[in-house]
């Protein structure tokens, strides 16, 4: 009997410390997730201009033409735009992105009174302002990211705006027409298929005042769907958009756009064609030719675009070309009305038809550093009851666009 109890003690040794080693591994605190650390990346642009101005209008047309109201010869260097952005990873599911910027100071001529419109301050000094402030929840469902604050709207950042590639040269179409790029609200970013991201969509509510507060109690409602086929050289893109302007009893004035894009792109060569029809509900103000009262008509105003660049010397030398017409009103009857005036900011001319030609050639020096002498075109063809004069706009540029630590 001593002898059984004597080796039933190291037995019981053994079960002591088997059952102490299990409490010591449940005890342990779980282990760290490295993979992931904070951080974030500031960045910029800068893009401007030597231009010389060897052609004007008289008349002061094109609304959203930052050339209108100077005279001819005139000349100055100049900065369109100066990007400073800061994206930062807070999370493995939160990120969060802040883009300031001072942009170009525009002319805007109505009722024969021109005005200015841009970021210079009082003292006509250029000044930042919150382009874009937002916090992005990824895969806040599967395959959608949902960003909240100042965004990137869907109309173009995400599909003819990167085809084209020259914002440094001009906006894209509706870009001109002053479409938002950025907004507050909300934004829904998807892609069908997460794992190609060739198939997707976004969707947006938003103010529609841009980078300005909100001023009304209506919101603009923004929607796109788009393809990329061919290893994603080929990407088609539909958009629409809605926006109430002004809705009391006898009013009912708001705008409503469908937007079409197909564009090719390789390194090599990029082409591009977009087209919009805009719905301008209860837009234009129109006098009779009987009894000189007003009607307030409902029009259609179009615009298409097609552009190409491509490469000429590998990473050094590029050429770009691009051509628009618009029309503020497809529905001008002269025989009923003496004159015509529009109510939808950048639409604000009916009688006047413009046609925009841009080209040029696309100097790198080295990477993320461009030299671009080019053409600035536009060309107003009077479609309304008066008798004006077509004439044009002619600038002759030297841009410089560079990027830094992106």
């Amino acid at each position: 009997m001593q002898s059984i109890k004597l080796l039933a003690i190291p037995a019981m040794l053994t079960g002591l410390c088997f059952f102490t080693n299990v409490d010591r591994v449940y005890a342990q605190k779980p282990i760290a997730d490295t993979s992931f650390k904070p951080g974030g990346k500031l960045w910029g642009l800068v893009f401007g201009d030597y231009y010389y101005k060897s052609h004007a209008d008289t008349l002061n047309r094109g609304a959203v033409n930052q050339y209108t109201g100077l005279p001819k010869n005139r000349n100055a260097f100049q900065l369109r735009r100066v990007y400073l952005g800061y994206n930062y990873d807070i999370s493995k599911k939160f990120s969060a992105d802040l883009v300031l910027a001072a942009e170009d100071n525009f002319v805007q001529t109505s009722n024969g009174t021109t005005t200015t419109s841009g970021d210079l301050l009082t003292d006509n000094r250029l000044a930042f302002y919150i382009k874009q402030a937002n916090i992005r929840w990824k895969n806040f469902w599967t395959g959608t990211d949902l960003v909240v604050g100042q965004v990137q709207s869907p109309a173009y950042a995400f599909s003819s705006e990167p085809v084209w590639s020259y914002r440094s040269i001009e906006r894209t179409l509706i870009d001109v027409r002053r479409t938002p790029s950025t907004d507050f609200g909300v934004e829904l970013q998807g892609k069908f298929d997460p794992k190609k991201g060739n198939f997707g969509y976004n969707l947006m509510v938003a103010n529609g005042t841009g980078a300005r507060p909100e001023n009304d109690n209506f919101k603009w409602f923004y929607g796109e769907v788009y393809t990329k086929l061919f290893d994603k050289k080929v990407i088609v893109d539909l958009f629409a958009d809605y926006q109430r302007l002004n809705w009391v009893p006898a009013w009912h004035h708001s705008r409503a756009m469908i937007k079409g894009f197909i564009g090719y792109t390789t390194p090599e060569l990029s082409v591009g064609v977009e087209g919009f029809i805009n719905n301008l509900k209860q837009d234009n103000f129109a006098q009779r030719r009987t009894d000189s009262t007003f009607d307030t008509l409902t029009v259609k105003s179009t615009g298409i675009s097609v552009f190409v660049h491509g490469q000429l010397v590998k990473d050094k030398l590029r050429f770009f070309a691009r051509y628009d017409a618009f029309n503020p009103n497809n529905d001008i009857d002269n025989s009923s009305y003496i004159a015509y005036k529009g109510n939808t900011t950048a639409y604000n001319d009916p009688s006047t038809k413009e046609q925009f030609i841009t080209a040029g050639l696309d100097f790198t020096p080295a990477k993320n550093i461009h030299f671009m002498p080019n053409i600035w075109y536009v060309k107003y063809t009077n479609q309304g009851p008066k008798a004006l004069y077509n004439s044009y706009d002619l600038v002759y540029r030297i841009t410089f666009y560079y990027v830094y630590n992106r």
